[in-house]
């Protein structure tokens, strides 16, 4: 166990774990999953609001197990390696109102960092623009942090708030495995729980296989700490490519895996899930990864940090989860056809918010 250990927290962890990433999304997709998105945690947190009801897009409504997964890996992981350290208090208001406006970007874009680099590998030439974008967003973030930006440090705090965002993602579990309906709409069962009947909410894989590879990459992101907005930050910012190698590794093991598939189709056009606006592909990914490098980590190490037991990553989650329904309810999500009718001024406002928080929330000790 010890060496296991060392071997994901050396240069080696990020590595082998993208390398995993980069197998099993695609395996996902060949089992039920959406096109290009075995793994998405910003399409995935859309799905997951859909079906508590936060939206009414009937065509994105499931409690996607991989997201559970991911919260209970880590935690398990945590647990065996004596890293489960309750904290929180560092402007949590601030944060839920990043994720938000994270979200929103990414739902611009139609993917996370991490769908970005697998519609990449399955041929997605638009994929370019918003890992462009997310580079520039993140390039930005940088500068804030250069000039003393931070959200202050948080505290050790009840075992109890540790366990909040892992049973959380245990009664998700439980509410798409019994997939209650006691409600009633035009006559029918529906709800509180809602399921995509068509469209991607209906395509997924097995539950207990998207569970048990959710559960394998939360436990090895944890101890490999891999973080696909962390990776292009320490890159420019230290010069240190520990992590970027992880990105490398998944984009290549994935080309790998769709290529042995049949699954690799490069193209601008009809890709799945994906539109073709160059524009606001990048512009989506640009609000995305300025808010997750002011958060101080992408969409998958929040559901990891949270847990760990981090009571910020779980607020900032609990912030995409709100923002995912108000991009539905209120037209700032894409579609395949192109950006939505209010996509491009929600990305506007967000950037200009974000540039807001980054100037005022800043310890001049910090700073270099």
């Amino acid at each position: 166990m010890t060496s296991l250990t060392r071997i994901f927290t050396s240069h080696w962890g990020p590595i082998i774990t993208g390398c995993l990433i980069g197998i099993l999304a695609p395996l996902l997709v060949y089992f039920g999953n959406p096109g290009n998105m075995g793994v998405c945690v910003a399409c995935f947190v859309r799905d997951i609001s859909g079906a508590l009801g936060f939206h009414r897009a009937n065509v994105v409504q499931y409690i996607r197990p991989e997201i559970v997964g991911f919260v209970i890996g880590s935690f398990l992981a945590a647990i065996a390696c004596r890293e489960f350290r309750p904290r929180c208090g560092s402007a949590p208001l601030v944060r839920f109102f990043l994720g938000m406006l994270s979200v929103m970007g990414a739902l611009v874009f139609l993917g996370c960092p991490w769908r970005a680099y697998l519609r990449l590998s399955g041929g997605d030439l638009n994929a370019i623009w918003g890992i462009l974008g997310l580079a520039a967003g993140i390039a930005i973030g940088i500068i804030f942090l250069r000039m003393g930006f931070s959200l202050g440090r948080n505290w050790p705090g009840p075992k109890a708030l540790g366990w909040t965002m892992p049973v959380l993602m245990l009664i998700l579990l439980a509410l798409v495995i019994v997939a209650p309906q006691f409600g009633l709409m035009d006559g029918k069962p529906a709800g509180p729980i809602f399921f995509s009947t068509n469209g991607p909410g209906s395509q997924h894989a097995p539950i207990f296989l998207s569970l048990g590879i959710g559960i394998l990459i939360g436990g090895l992101a944890q101890r490999s700490r891999f973080c696909t907005v962390g990776a292009i930050r320490d890159l420019i910012l230290l010069r240190d490519a520990h992590l970027f190698y992880g990105i490398l590794a998944l984009v290549i093991a994935a080309f790998l895996t769709n290529l042995s598939l049949g699954c690799f189709n490069p193209s601008f056009a009809n890709q799945p899930i994906a539109h073709t606006n160059a524009l606001w592909n990048f512009g989506g990914m640009l609000l995305a990864g300025l808010a997750f490098t002011l958060a101080g980590g992408c969409p998958g190490r929040q559901l990891f940090l949270a847990g760990e037991g981090d009571g910020d990553a779980g607020v900032f989650i609990l912030g995409m989860l709100v923002g995912a329904g108000i991009s539905h309810n209120y037209s700032l999500a894409s579609s395949p056809t192109g950006p939505g009718i209010y996509g491009p001024t929600i990305v506007v406002i967000g950037i200009v918010l974000c540039v807001l928080i980054g100037l005022t929330f800043r310890d001049p000790r910090q700073s270099n």
